[in-house]
């Protein structure tokens, strides 16, 4: 995570990732499968002309793969799901998978979807939830 992956016209930079076991907030809250994970990234364009970002996997390490999830309801600066990005401009956000916990590696693809790359994924576990004081010790 962290370094460039450049395919065809397409950079790819893979900044953070989180997981939720939620999306939204009171009745209307997404509640997903398994959980979701959010990977957020840039994607640049160097071509000449528009170019679709084409959709991501996730692959753990048993072969399993993992589409990414087709509606962005609450996904906070989702990426969406057809992307066109335009010359030499960027697209920013979060894509969004429903997966078990697990190290993964994402899938990232060229406008052609001819070549491809796997970028790490450390397996983490942070969420975006409140600070929670510790518990108070046990006195005798």
């Amino acid at each position: 995570m962290g370094d460039r992956v450049e395919l065809g016209h397409l950079v790819y930079t893979v900044f953070e990732t989180r997981w939720a076991s939620q999306l939204g907030d009171g009745p209307t809250a997404r509640v997903p499968q398994h959980q979701f994970f959010l990977v957020r990234m840039n994607v640049g364009n160097t071509g000449t002309a528009r170019a679709l970002v084409p959709n991501m996997t996730l692959e753990d390490d048993h072969g399993n793969s993992f589409p990414e999830v087709r509606e962005g309801d609450s996904v906070p600066e989702w990426l969406g799901f057809l992307r066109p990005v335009t010359t030499l401009q960027a697209a920013a956000g979060n894509a969004v998978f429903d997966v078990p916990p697990a190290h993964y590696k994402l899938r990232l693809t060229d406008e052609d979807s001819q070549r491809g790359a796997l970028v790490d994924i450390p397996l983490s576990f942070r969420e975006d939830a409140p600070d929670l004081p510790a518990p108070a010790s046990e006195q005798r």
